[in-house]
């Protein structure tokens, strides 16, 4: 390619036109030679003008792009957009991607971007009917979106695209809220989810695309959390092609006030990605560099970056004025024609089309408006969103009365039981989990009750056998934080690693457990992402300690607990997050609970906290046996997974169900008083205690499921009580966290004729906990002691207590 040989001149002048002009390309950071050669060579071949049918293409589609905008500006006045004017030429780039993904054997592609331009992107791109957004601009919204919805320009849509070689691209744009970025790992789970369903290992036929801002890629955290997440196994989707809209401004803010790098793109060079700069006033070389763009991703399975450099020629929104902050650059960008302006006037000058062609263009796309327009006042249409199509068919919004059937038969544990303690011939565990094997033979043999590490494995094993799949990932998902799972086994010579739930059955589903980067945004959003796309699959995200939540926050409230309410998406995935007080401090206690309690509603996710393995036994196989898919909360245990009390037996797990009140097993309900509710660990620090000093006066009851609310549940155990006279609720959490102020007035309604709920807990605190083991074990005896009405000495003596206990603030008084 290029010249062999050459005057100076003659070869400055070849290098002139590869790397200069409206084009720049950075791949010398491109860790694989085969892959800058690949470049080199494409980059200084020499450029064959573009057909003339192709630069009608891509000359429609960019004035298509600036028409929609006008159009909308004159017909709504007033109404945001979040216009993509100055950046038209993004709309020709998606088109090129998806037109040179057709012709590449992609068959599904998934889109993620922010507001701007989304509307122009739905138009123009997806074939989106006008009328529909029209709808949006009316807010014609059909019932069960008008209560809550969301704005039109977060909006999804999907739709099979035409390629003009006849073929056809199914491309999915995923909702996003205001918030740009956390999107950008739902999209890439989503891809892993469909890759995983179509067979695609090589990752070639589903790809995912996502639009960047120039102050978003370089200023928000979860990109580079995503990004890291490109080339390691359990995340890996076969290169994403990232397309920057490079505005050269955030809201108000300038390239030198909102990152520390030269070019807004340089983050994507941590994963050795080529980076392509190109001015959106050349949308031919535009088209050019997209194509090569997707082709890289297609031959070496990795990312590639497409700055887009334009300009925003609005404010941040239509009601906004920049000249208030940027007189001078927008003085500039008043001035400065469109890019389909220069285009025409460019094709104009080289003869390529004439006068009367370039309007004949334009007359038919703004034709399609028009009609659309028109249509639209004679017969409105109302917002429509398509949901439970696919591989959602068969499934509904709401769960019907009918109970979930989540037993077992004995015969059926049984088998699975002996598969997951078969080890293969040679293998040598370490001798520790020699020992675990070994209790868990024991366990399925009915010679020891069942641990919850067990019965999560039986639950996994018989949803396997049944055909679900299951993916969980988290930090040490494998072993598991607390060494009790070890789905994982690895061979002390070899290190040969064996997973028994793999190997339950040729019939058997797909099992993965994923040991994940050091990340909640991304990987709970990759999570996230995968139960949108695939609904027959137990996604699980498990937390190493449940306050690491607190950095996925904007996946729970913006997508998590919203999504259904907002754009009518389900989501069956399930999180365990490790809670319960044992003295560990602040960041080892909570899961924040009542975080999640306050985002219920609309009966939009399950939150529980379970007590024995038969329950959380049943909740998980619960939540694949459901005709509906919600997002499910666990709080899961730490101490409690090796603690005596904590067992079940098998025929817990063969009969019954899951229960959402537990009532106390051992209490006379002639002789109780006091009724203390409670959910989670404090249950078996009170039980403790009352082994010590009997309190035949008190019933301990467990509120399994805090949401919904087991109302009826728990009046039928109540009504037990007659003689009760005192409704306590205990919590180990400061009165101003976990359950308390959520659970306070439905529990009042449940039995107003008790009078107010008394509460018996540590006093409100700003930290979850205090860092002083001692201080929690003084906390937890006096709480515990209250809630039994004995001594607070009584319940410390010989520490029961020390070995259970975890974190607090002050005591109550």
């Amino acid at each position: 390619t290029g010249v062999e040989r050459g005057t100076l001149r003659e070869i400055i002048d070849w290098l002139d036109r590869a790397y200069t002009g409206t084009l720049g390309v950075e791949f010398e950071h491109v860790p694989n030679d085969e892959a800058r050669d690949w470049l080199r060579e494409r980059l200084e071949a020499p450029v064959e003008p573009m057909a003339k049918a192709d630069q009608q293409f891509v000359f429609s589609k960019l004035f298509a792009a600036e028409n929609f905008e006008s159009f909308l500006a004159k017909k709504f006045t007033g109404k945001k957009r979040f216009s993509l004017e100055g950046g038209e030429t993004l709309i020709p780039m998606l088109t090129t991607i998806v037109e040179s993904a057709g012709d590449s054997g992609v068959s599904d592609a998934v889109l993620g971007m922010a507001h701007r331009g989304r509307l122009n992107v739905m138009a123009n791109l997806m074939n989106k009917p006008a009328g529909q957004i029209f709808a949006e601009f009316e807010e014609a919204a059909e019932p069960e979106l008008a209560e809550f919805g969301d704005v039109k320009y977060h909006l999804g849509f999907s739709n099979n695209l035409p390629t003009r070689a006849g073929g056809s691209v199914h491309v999915s744009l995923a909702f996003n809220p205001s918030h740009l970025e956390p999107v950008y790992p739902i999209v890439e789970g989503s891809v892993r989810a469909r890759q995983t369903i179509l067979g695609d290992r090589e990752r070639r036929r589903v790809m995912p695309i996502v639009i960047h801002g120039d102050a978003a890629f370089p200023g928000q955290g979860v990109v580079a959390e995503t990004l890291n997440l490109a080339y390691v196994d359990g995340y890996r989707t076969g290169g994403t092609v990232h397309l920057l809209v490079n505005n050269q401004i955030g809201f108000t803010t300038m390239p030198y006030e909102s990152r520390s790098t030269r070019y807004a793109t340089d983050l994507a060079k941590v994963i050795g990605m080529p980076i392509f700069h190109v001015n959106g006033d050349d949308p031919e070389t535009a088209c050019r560099v997209a194509a090569l763009g997707l082709e890289y991703r297609q031959r070496f399975g990795s990312d590639v970056m497409l700055d887009l450099v334009c300009y925003r020629r609005l404010g941040h929104n239509e009601t906004d004025e920049p000249m208030f902050t940027q007189p001078v650059m927008y003085g500039r960008v008043k001035n400065q024609p469109s890019s389909a302006t220069l285009y025409e006037g460019q094709l104009l000058e080289t003869g390529a089309f004439n006068r009367a062609e370039l309007d004949e263009i334009k007359a038919a796309v703004r034709d399609v408006l028009d009609q659309a327009y028109a249509e639209a006042q004679s017969a409105p249409m109302t917002i429509h969103i398509d949901t439970l199509t696919g591989r959602w068919d068969g499934l509904g919004m709401a769960e019907p009365a009918a109970p979930v059937v989540t037993k077992l038969s004995p015969e059926q544990l049984q088998l699975i039981g002996a598969r997951l303690v078969a080890l293969p011939d040679g293998f040598t565990p370490h001798r520790g989990i020699a020992r675990i094997v070994q209790n868990r033979r024991q366990m399925i043999e009915g010679d020891a009750p069942i641990d919850w590490a067990s019965a999560e494995a039986l639950a996994f094993g018989s949803l396997l056998v049944e055909g679900t799949p299951i993916r969980l990932t988290g930090q040490d998902s494998g072993r598991g934080t607390f060494s009790h799972r070890h789905a994982v086994m690895s061979d002390m010579n070899s290190e040969a690693e064996y997973t028994p739930l793999c190997h339950l059955g040729d019939t058997q589903a797909a099992f993965e457990v994923i040991n994940s980067t050091l990340s909640e945004f991304a990987c709970l959003g990759f999570e996230f992402g995968y139960s949108l796309a695939d609904p027959t699959t137990l996604v699980i995200w498990e937390a190493q300690f449940g306050d690491f939540v607190n950095g996925a926050q904007v996946i729970i409230d913006q997508f998590i607990s919203s999504s259904e309410a907002k754009w009518q998406r389900l989501s069956g995935l399930v999180m365990l997050l490790p809670h319960g007080y044992e003295g560990q401090g602040p960041e080892h206690s909570s899961a924040r609970l009542e975080r999640f309690l306050q985002l219920c509603a609309k009966d939009n996710m399950r939150v529980a906290n379970c007590t024995t393995p038969a329950q959380y036994f049943h909740l998980i196989r619960r939540q694949m046996h459901r005709s509906t898919r919600k997002p499910l909360i666990i709080m899961s245990p730490k101490s409690l997974l090796r603690h005596p009390m904590v067992v079940s037996t098998k025929a817990d797990l063969t009969e019954g169900a899951f229960q959402p009140v537990l009532d106390d097993p051992a209490a006379q309900s002639a002789a109780v008083e006091r009724v203390v509710l409670c959910s989670g660990k404090v249950y078996y620090d009170m039980a403790e205690a009352r082994q010590k000093e009997p309190a035949p006066s008190v019933a301990l009851v467990r509120v399994e499921r805090l949401y919904p609310f087991p109302a009826n549940e728990l009046r039928t155990v109540l009504d037990r009580y007659p003689a009760a006279r005192e409704l306590c609720w205990v919590q180990e959490e400061p009165q101003n966290q976990g359950p308390w102020q959520f659970v306070q007035p439905l529990i009042e309604a449940v039995r107003p004729d008790l009078g107010r709920l008394r509460y018996i807990g540590r006093a409100p605190g700003p930290s979850p906990a205090t860092g002083f083991a001692k201080t929690h074990q003084k906390q937890q005896a006096r709480l515990v002691a209250e809630a039994l009405n004995v001594s607070a000495a009584e319940v410390q003596a010989d520490g029961p207590l020390a070995t259970t206990a975890i974190a607090a603030t002050q005591p109550s008084s």
